[in-house]
């Protein structure tokens, strides 16, 4: 199953994730967060774009077994809206998710983001095959090529990481779900600081998305950057930015990690 039949699938409320979109034991957290993004939209007012979403990652959710999705809409106001998703499994709570959404107002205020950094284009970046065993197997979906930092377990202490990223099989569409899903792809930041496999997991994590979206089509590459704030007790704290092709910021997103190495 790919990303759009198993958010289809996940319209009653219930899932059960394949194998194939595992990572270690538990499942891509780009795909969990990407489900609860799919259910907290479907009830807020239509047309309210999502601007913040907060991700806590309670417990491991497990692919092939039974997934409930328990959505929750807290506060409806006059252009805000505000839900909660919970995902409960073999009983026990393995993600809570919230949403904030809101409508366009009238302000005085605007402030253009940061340009985005210089990078050689995605063509002439070097393609990251998909390697069984040796990666997560949910990266068979998703195509990576990196353009700052280095890769993990390579034990270069870089601060960054980051490059080009975009689904290998084109979607029919690239909206905030799909974006979700591209933005967890990539490997904590620490990871590069370690020179042999460590257990690793993010703790928390949260996207912000920008409005009005920037153009973007579904076979577009995206570029995403990470950088490490402070990493230390088994713990990082970094923070993300993503960018269309033609330099616009897309995203921003802040994880805490465990590091177990």
């Amino acid at each position: 199953m790919n990303l759009e039949e198993i958010l289809a699938s996940a319209a009653n409320n219930e899932v059960t994730i394949p194998a194939i979109w595992a990572q270690g034991r538990a499942t891509f957290g780009g795909l969990t967060g990407a489900l609860a993004c799919e259910r907290m939209q479907s009830v807020v007012t239509p047309g309210r774009p999502l601007r913040a979403m907060q991700v806590s990652f309670v417990g491991p959710v497990e692919p092939e077994v039974p997934v409930t999705l328990e959505v929750e809409l807290l506060r409806e106001g006059k252009a805000v809206s505000q839900a909660m998703v919970r995902m409960v499994q073999a009983g026990t709570t393995r993600l809570v998710a919230m949403g904030a959404y809101g409508s366009g107002r009238e302000s005085v205020v605007s402030v253009a983001p940061h340009p985005a950094p210089e990078a050689p284009v995605p063509e002439e970046c070097e393609p990251t095959p998909f390697i069984k065993g040796r990666m997560p197997d949910f990266a068979q979906f998703i195509e990576m090529r990196w353009c700052f930092g280095s890769r993990p377990f390579t034990g270069e202490k870089h601060r960054d990481m980051g490059g080009w990223m975009r689904f290998r099989e084109t979607p029919s569409r690239l909206d905030d779900p799909a974006i979700v899903a591209l933005i967890d792809a990539w490997p904590p930041v620490p990871l590069s600081h370690l020179t042999e496999f460590a257990p690793n997991s993010s703790l928390t994590w949260s996207v912000e998305m920008m409005d009005p979206r920037p153009a973007i089509e579904v076979d577009d590459w995206l570029m995403y950057r990470a950088e490490i704030d402070k990493a230390d007790d088994g713990y990082a704290n970094t923070h993300a930015q993503i960018w269309n092709r033609q330099g616009e910021l897309v995203a921003i997103s802040r994880q805490t990690v465990t590091v177990f190495g």
